[in-house]
């Protein structure tokens, strides 16, 4: 039950979350008002986001 409180309180869980709920939506809506390089620029950013998040936890756990 803790790793699961932990999983919901993981800000990288969110962003991974949010990107695909927006790639689902705009699978199953195509006409959903996201063009597809505006979904791919958000999908980057979300990545980035989540890399730079697990980088600056993995360093605060080593130091």
């Amino acid at each position: 039950m803790e790793k699961f409180k932990q999983l919901l309180g993981s800000r990288k869980f969110w962003a991974a979350l949010i990107g695909l709920v927006l790639v689902v939506i705009k699978a199953w809506r195509p006409d959903f008002p996201l063009a597809e390089e505006q979904l791919t620029s958000v999908v980057y950013v979300l990545v980035a986001y989540i890399l730079g998040t697990g980088i600056e936890d993995g360093l605060s756990r080593a130091g």
